[in-house]
């Protein structure tokens, strides 16, 4: 069963609604993975979108010593066929990038910079509108705040803005004191702390379901949903990344942030008016009013594990050990479950069940709505109980979303069994949603917060898993590694969890 729905014709124009004004993108760390993976693609798709403005530049900024030339050739290069397919559009685009060589952490670097940032908006009149992105290692987020303060980049509120990457802080300490250098540096409205599942258009798509659709908010609630299911699965492994996950793990790299923002979306309250600070605070307070399931003892609560050898014969695949750039007796996790509540009127006794991991059996994002069963199963006796009804929030890939509900089968009887209601954005509206980064840079470049965390969310989810990280760093027995096998969903332990709950994972 599919629901159907008819394209807007005025889609198009709508795209183009919000006016990004003449301004500089100044990229650090523009030699690195980001910016030619995610960046500037995205600022490309922007570009022929129309969505970008003619006095419009991007300047990258790494120590390497290239030119505007090679920096503009290696952004090709890892476009492929995209540039291919777009030259005259791409010739057209390039000829506002810019390269800078500039070390952060040397004043003459910084103070150099902004001369070049003067030269290029004469060149390209971009009106001393400006947007620092700091795609760097995150040590170095508070003192490229700091730099760029001191250079008096960031003195004008309006024309200037800074986007920060995650991770934001270690925990719950490192968040407070990152967040009052930043603070020092420029005003909160300045300061853009991306996540990029904001970006998508699924996530976002959570609150149009709830808000603007009257057959849902009223029973959004713990009369009716009975638990909450959100998984983000990758297939993939480590891959290039074992430097930055060895001292991260998947709590750090995936919960804290991606996980809790999609729980506060899904769990928040009404906001009072469709406003970025709206919006923001009902997700604090959700945040705020989250806690660990079993706080005593948290260790009830929460399942690590990482992977083990697996695939096939003729495709095995390494365990998390045997990945290049790992400790071979590595205590690091690369699958997380756990299980919270939140203690407000809405959400007081239904439990939501947040996991992730890599080298999982299927790549998916999802949140899972179940319902409280009938209070009176009537078709028991015509041979088996109705199964709960469920509404499932795809993310990614396959967009969209579906509803689970009884229906009677055919025949002489009274058997009932499950169907599906389903709607999918790409044969909705015949054509993918963009990437996030499209969404989250024309936002940031907007200044247009409301996809972004503000300090007091960050600080908000840092305190929710502060004592788990606590717990491995000084009691590391009480939180074990528990092995899985590659491409399956995980270790048993996590699935021992929920089953004294009586329930199981959802594995589509």
């Amino acid at each position: 069963m599919s629901a159907t729905m008819t394209t807007n014709p005025l889609r198009v124009g709508l795209r183009q609604e919000r006016v990004i004004a003449p301004q500089c993108l100044v990229i650090f760390g523009a030699s690195g993975d980001l910016t030619h993976r995610k960046l500037i693609p995205a600022l490309f798709e922007l570009f022929l979108q129309r969505r970008l403005p003619s006095e419009f530049a991007v300047l990258g900024c790494a120590r390497r010593p290239w030119s505007d030339e090679e920096f503009r050739s290696k952004m090709a290069e890892a476009l492929g066929d995209k540039v291919t397919d777009n030259q005259q559009a791409w010739d057209q685009f390039s000829a506002g990038m810019f390269y800078e060589p500039v070390d952060l952490q040397k004043n003459e670097d910084v103070v150099r910079l902004g001369s070049r940032l003067d030269t290029i908006d004469r060149l390209r009149a971009t009106r001393n509108n400006r947007t620092f992105y700091l795609s760097v290692s995150p040590n170095y987020y508070g003192s490229g705040c700091r730099a760029l303060a001191d250079a008096g980049l960031l003195r004008d509120p309006e024309r200037s803005r800074v986007v920060i990457e995650k991770p934001f802080g270690r925990d719950y300490s490192s968040a407070q004191a990152l967040n009052k250098v930043v603070q020092s540096c420029g005003q909160e409205n300045q300061i853009f702390r991306i996540d990029h599942y904001l970006g998508k258009e699924t996530v976002q798509n959570i609150m149009v379901l709830r808000f603007a659709n009257t057959i849902f908010e009223p029973i959004w609630n713990r009369n009716y949903i009975s638990s909450v299911q959100i998984t983000a699965a990758e297939t993939v492994g480590v891959e290039e990344r074992a430097g930055y996950y060895e001292s991260s793990g998947a709590l750090r790299d995936m919960v804290q942030n991606h996980l809790t923002q999609m729980l506060a979306i899904t769990a928040m309250e009404t906001p009072g008016r469709f406003d970025p600070e709206a919006i923001r605070s009902e997700k604090a307070k959700v945040l705020q009013a989250a806690r660990l399931a079993d706080e005593l003892e948290p260790w009830n609560c929460c399942i690590r594990g990482q992977y083990g050898p697996g695939g096939s014969q003729s495709a095995p695949l390494k365990g998390y050990r045997e990945e290049p750039g790992v400790d071979p007796n590595s205590t690091t996790e690369t699958y997380v479950a756990m299980k919270l509540f939140i203690d407000n009127w809405r959400w007081q006794g239904v439990p939501f069940y947040v996991r992730t991991g890599k080298r999982l059996a299927k790549r998916l994002s999802e949140v899972v709505l179940t319902f409280r069963e009938a209070p009176v199963h009537l078709f028991d006796a015509a041979g088996g109980s109705p199964t709960a009804n469920q509404l499932i929030l795809r993310i990614q890939p396959d967009e969209g979303a579906e509803f689970r509900f009884e229906v009677k089968s055919p025949g002489s009887g009274m058997r009932s069994r499950p169907v599906e209601m389903e709607f999918s954005y790409d044969e909705s509206f015949g054509e993918p949603s963009d990437e996030g980064y499209v969404r989250l840079l024309a936002d940031a470049m907007l200044s247009d917060p409301t996809l972004f965390t503000r300090s007091d969310e960050v600080e908000a989810a840092w305190r929710l898993y502060t004592p788990l990280l606590e717990l491995i760093e000084d009691s590391p027995w009480r939180l074990p590694i528990h092995p899985y096998e590659s491409r399956t969903w995980g270790p048993a332990a996590a699935d021992s969890m929920l089953a004294r709950d009586g329930l199981l994972w959802r594995r589509p």
